[in-house]
């Protein structure tokens, strides 16, 4: 089977028509992905789709001349042969392990794709020992390295520094809404509402364990509900946050983590040194918690602090008082 490196064609064995054919579908592919991800941010980032359409049809035109050149040399037939097909060929990185990483992620998976390209045609031509065949791959690394060149030209043409500028805006605010949001919210209920009921079970039974158990307990259930509330809260369409399962993943994710931080350390069977290090995770959760919000949220950060701070030392203070009751 194909699909088996061990039965993967050598590129070494390939023929001249056999290597054409491949050049053919590999850019045929590479158009395709480019109009995968020009549809993908067409909405949210005009400029770069209009920059990656005007490449996708670049690449549909080497495409074109290609076929020409095939049938002028080898006729109309051409073999059915693709990367996959071949040990050792630069493989892509599939769409959907991309599109949804965001637009410098794109970006960079174009720039990677047009110079694998190239250098894998350089390389080639220069191990072939036959003369047409390096001819031949020569012209395809000269094709590439035209490629790479209209990438610059038309990222010059579609995104101007005012243009990147204002799609970069977009896209961090984007990232804010959807992941660091609902994240920092999640983080400052699991830090926060964990608190009197870890630290109530820990003075009222001085048990490690026990203790463990009620703030691994309250993590993943306060964690379970936050994800979920986020989730069906808001799909996302109106407000422009993005979509819910991530915003309830994050959520979700950092609830648990939050409560986890000072609940971890009752794994320790002595007591007095569980309660110690778990005050200051505390004290460490919730500073890194006004940090965030005043690198993310433009929070000012003694604002934050003292929300942050106060409000987490009165839930603190509360859990040891009613646990010591």
């Amino acid at each position: 089977m194909l699909g088996n490196f061990g039965a993967r064609r050598r590129f070494t064995d390939l023929s001249e028509q056999e290597v054409l054919a491949l050049a053919i579908s590999s850019e045929e592919d590479d158009a395709r992905i480019y109009r995968t991800y020009a549809n993908r941010v067409r909405e949210d980032y005009p400029a770069t789709a209009k920059m990656l359409d005007a490449m996708a049809t670049e690449e549909m035109g080497h495409h074109n001349r290609l076929i020409e050149l095939h049938k002028h040399r080898f006729g109309d037939v051409i073999p059915l042969i693709r990367r996959e097909h071949v040990a050792g060929y630069y493989a892509r990185t599939p769409t959907w392990l991309v599109e949804n990483l965001g637009i410098e992620r794109i970006r960079a998976e174009v720039i990677g794709m047009e110079s694998a390209a190239h250098n894998f045609y350089v390389n080639a031509a220069q191990r072939v020992t036959d003369a047409d065949t390096r001819k031949l791959l020569g012209t395809l690394a000269a094709a590439e390295a035209a490629h790479m060149r209209l990438g610059e030209t038309l990222k010059e043409k579609h995104l101007t520094e005012e243009v990147k500028s204002d799609e970069d805006a977009e896209a961090h605010r984007q990232f804010v809404l959807t992941w660091v949001q609902p994240g920092l919210a999640g983080l400052m209920d699991g830090s926060v509402s964990t608190l009197a009921p870890i630290f109530a079970t820990a003075f009222a039974t001085q048990n490690t364990w026990t203790t463990f158990l009620v703030g691994l307990a309250a993590s993943i259930g306060a964690g379970i509900s936050m994800g979920f509330t986020e989730a069906a809260s808001d799909d996302g369409t109106i407000s422009g946050r993005g979509s819910p399962i991530k915003r309830g993943i994050a959520a979700g994710v950092m609830t648990t983590l939050g409560g986890l931080g000072h609940a971890l350390p009752y794994m320790i069977p002595h007591f007095w040194t569980a309660t110690v290090i778990a005050c200051c995770l505390v004290f460490c959760e919730l500073w890194a918690i006004a940090w965030i919000q005043k690198r993310y949220m433009d929070t000012p950060f003694l604002r934050a602090a003292l929300q942050v701070v106060l409000g987490g030392t009165l839930v603190f203070g509360a859990g040891i008082l009613i646990g010591s009751a």
